[in-house]
This record gives C-alpha cells, sequence and structure tokens, in this order.
C-alpha cells in the first residue's frame, strides 16, 4: 500500500482549518457579548424612575441619559463592525473548509484505489494459489 502523499498538506489545510474556526467561534462570542450589553443598557435605560424633585435632579437625569444614549451609540459602532467580522469569518471559514474537502476528497480515492489494489493483488495470490493446487494435483 502506497501511502497518500498529499497527508501533509491535507493535515495542514485541517489545521488553517481548525484556527478559522476557532476566529469564527471568538468573533461569534464578542458579537453576541457586545448585543447583551446592548440589551442591558437599554433595558437599565428604560426602567429608570425617578422621583423629580429639583433642577439639579433633572439635571443629572439628562446627563445621565446623555451619556447612555452616547454609549448606546458606540455600542451600536461595536456591534456593526462585529456583525462584519463575523461575516468576514464565516467566509474565510467556508474557503478553509472549501480547500480541506478538496484534499479529502484526493485522500478518500487514494484510499479506494488503494483498497482496490490490495484486493487485487490478494486475487492474483488465490488465483495463481487455485492454479498451482490444479497443476499439482492433475499430475499425481
Amino acid at each position: 500500500m502506497s501511502a497518500f502523499r498529499l497527508a501533509g498538506l491535507l493535515r495542514l489545510r485541517q489545521l488553517q482549518e481548525e484556527n478559522v474556526r476557532a476566529e469564527l467561534a471568538r468573533t461569534r462570542a464578542q458579537e453576541l457579548q457586545r448585543r447583551r450589553a446592548e440589551h442591558r443598557v437599554r433595558a437599565a435605560l428604560g426602567e429608570t424612575a425617578v422621583d423629580v424633585t429639583s433642577a439639579e435632579t433633572v439635571q443629572s437625569i439628562a446627563a445621565a441619559r446623555a451619556s447612555t444614549s452616547s454609549m448606546l451609540g458606540e455600542l451600536d459602532a461595536l456591534l456593526a463592525g462585529d456583525v462584519a467580522a463575523v461575516a468576514e469569518a464565516e467566509a474565510a471559514h467556508a474557503a478553509a473548509r472549501a480547500a480541506t474537502i478538496q484534499i479529502e476528497k484526493l485522500e478518500e480515492r487514494h484510499a479506494a484505489r488503494t483498497r482496490a489494489e490490495g484486493l487485487r493483488a490478494e486475487q492474483l495470490g488465490l488465483d495463481e494459489h487455485a492454479a498451482r493446487v490444479a497443476r499439482d494435483g492433475g499430475a499425481r
């Protein structure tokens, strides 16, 4: 049986695919984390019930809301970047997977060809043995 000559390349492609898959998981986790943060900020913003008793309180509430709105704007911008990073990572993973699949198909063909050659050699051996038995048995 001959060794698959592209085994090293296949292993390299599999490692590359694993790295890209890990990066995809990381970007998805980061996106999810930011979505949760945005949800928490929006929930906190909607839940603030304050007893307004003075102008200072109103000014403090306005400043807090302005700060929160600014933070939401920053989170939205970061989230948009995360969405783009996830899309990019998904495309990279699809490309890495396609490259791996190409080599895996070659490996499968090689394995099938190797099995067929082995079976052919075994059959030739059996045929040769049967011919010897027939020849030796017929001479007696």
